[in-house]
């Protein structure tokens, strides 16, 4: 019988704690955030989403390179010797056309490595948060001033002149006079 009432009392009490927390909230102004419309400002040095200024990029591949997750592709073409791409913000030439460059976003882990080694600083993280997307397909970004025809086109160009030039090379390497080697001197 005792217990019961122990158990009653302390039923009681957890109540009490609670409802004073309850009257507490009551008489304080909501701290309800009207989200669409109120936005928390976010603390400096957030890492959200990446966006890439696609006419600084002079494809060093170094971000792809340095990405834990890979989720950095990127495709370029050798711009030819009578070509001008003129020169990234930072001074910097550009020798490549940079025909795919996608980030896909539901990979990025958001270390913020690509960003650190950008020579360029033409990818850094935005302070857009809200990256929600229907499909799939929709998560990756693609930051490429060429249609996806003549990057191919670009991209088949290039390796059929690479394969062009790899048979050269065999060639003149066939071609050349093979030198006999030298006799090893005859020890006695």
């Amino acid at each position: 019988m005792r217990q019961y009432f122990f158990d009653v009392w302390r039923g009681v009490i957890t109540v009490l704690i609670g409802m004073r927390e309850t009257w507490n909230h009551l008489f304080r102004p909501p701290t309800t955030l009207q989200y669409p419309h109120v936005r928390f400002n976010l603390p400096a040095g957030t890492r959200q989403q990446l966006f890439m200024n696609f006419d600084d990029c002079i494809g060093c591949y170094k971000c792809a390179r340095i990405c834990p997750v890979n989720c950095i592709y990127i495709d370029t073409v050798k711009a030819k010797p009578t070509e001008d791409l003129g020169k990234a913000s930072t001074g910097n030439p550009i020798r490549q056309h940079l025909v795919r460059f996608d980030i896909d976003m539901f990979k990025c882990c958001y270390c913020d490595d690509c960003t650190t080694v950008c020579p360029t600083e033409c990818l850094y993280m935005t302070d857009k948060f809200e990256a929600s997307v229907y499909e799939r397909s929709n998560g990756i970004y693609h930051f490429s001033k060429y249609e996806p025809a003549l990057a191919m086109k670009m991209l088949a160009e290039q390796a059929a002149e690479e394969a062009a030039a790899a048979v050269a090379k065999a060639a003149k390497a066939a071609a050349a006079p093979k030198k006999e080697p030298a006799a090893a001197p005859a020890h006695h």
